[in-house]
């Protein structure tokens, strides 16, 4: 049965996105089943595994309207063992849609049942807002990654995103955890960058990924090509972080596996 992660911050720019192509690139790389649902209405991790959004495409859209079954929406993309959910913008419209609907929150979650004994892995790109597909992506995953970018403002808007899960687990998904804090547009050559990662890895201790992303214009560049990191450039520094993300997000699973059979024990 698939493991459900949703990579999301509200802010812009962090690089949600490069994250989850290149994540779930890294790991179907691993030889893992993977499927990567673009829930952001502007449709980047789309055209970023180089699928074109065809006028009469179905998207996620479809799915979470309940016009499509989620499995009929699902394509291939030309990287073996990742499949793609793809959006257009006409997901904007699922806030509204949805609005009045029963269980609005619970739409995605629904739609992914039936097909996540296919899958090791779901990645959920989330939009950059804490607004009802946001919520259908939290209430849907078994963990949440949060991309933050070495930056002055970083800490600011991470303790919104963690007030926002925090309510979300007592309310809709308790069993909702934190994957992890993922230091991206990383520097070292700047003392900025460096007291960012002090400040973080103070205020999260372990939360924070040991692999930090790199500012890099070889990650900027893949997603023109349609392409990952890992089939654009494989050996530039980009690409051996997000291996090295996939192999400590495994790890993660490897640990925690024997404290669900405990538990369940």
């Amino acid at each position: 049965m698939a493991r459900v992660i949703s990579i999301a911050n509200q802010k812009g720019g962090v690089g949600k996105t490069t994250t989850a192509i290149n994540l779930a690139a890294a790991l179907a790389a691993c030889e893992l089943k993977v499927l990567l649902v673009d829930s952001d209405p502007q449709g980047n991790s789309t055209t970023g595994v180089g699928v074109a959004k065809a006028e009469d495409g179905r998207t996620l859209y479809d799915a979470l309207l309940g016009d499509s079954m989620l499995e009929e929406v699902v394509q291939k993309t030309e990287f073996p063992d990742l499949d793609l959910v793809a959006a257009d913008q006409n997901l904007v419209a699922t806030n509204l849609d949805l609005v009045d609907q029963e269980n609005r929150e619970s739409r995605l979650q629904k739609a992914l049942a039936p097909v996540k004994g296919k899958y090791d892995y779901v990645i959920i790109d989330c939009p950059p807002a804490l607004d009802l597909l946001t919520l259908n992506a939290l209430v849907a995953s078994d963990s949440v990654l949060v991309p933050i970018q070495c930056e002055f403002f970083a800490l600011e808007g991470i303790s919104q995103l963690m007030d926002t899960i925090d309510r979300l687990k007592s309310a809709f998904n308790p069993e909702l955890k934190v994957e992890g804090v993922l230091l991206t547009m990383y520097d070292d050559r700047t003392n900025l960058t460096k007291q960012v990662e002090n400040d973080l890895r103070e205020f999260f201790g372990s939360e924070v990924f040991k692999t930090v992303i790199p500012r890099s214009v070889r990650l900027a560049e893949a997603p023109s090509f349609g392409k990952s990191i890992l089939a654009y450039d494989p050996r530039s520094r980009g690409a051996e972080a997000y291996i090295q993300l996939a192999k400590e997000v495994l790890a993660h699973e490897q640990r925690a596996r024997p404290q669900s059979a405990q538990s369940a024990g």
